[in-house]
């Protein structure tokens, strides 16, 4: 059974963030949810050099909400490479 990793999608409360996850919802695209604000309080402290939104998969990083949107333009190709971010 092939398994297929989720996209994580990092948000803030801004505007941007919200049409990113109404953007990935429309497209019927799975992902799991990380709020930087959540993050930063629970875990490790400020992520100094991460904007959000910003979506990590296995295809690549995309940053911003015009970079979601070229992602959700790759999987209407069926495009999957193989790269170094598929191992993590």
């Amino acid at each position: 059974m092939l398994l297929k990793r989720k996209p994580v999608l990092l948000i803030d409360d801004t505007d941007e963030s919200k049409q990113a996850i109404e953007f990935l919802i429309n497209n019927c695209i799975e992902y799991v949810e990380l709020n930087i604000k959540k993050f930063e309080e629970s875990c490790c402290g400020e992520l100094p050099t991460t904007r959000a939104p910003s979506l990590f998969a296995p295809e690549g990083i995309f940053r911003d909400l015009e970079g979601i949107m070229k992602y959700a333009s790759l999987g209407k190709q069926n495009y999957s490479p193989v790269s170094e971010s598929a191992y993590w």
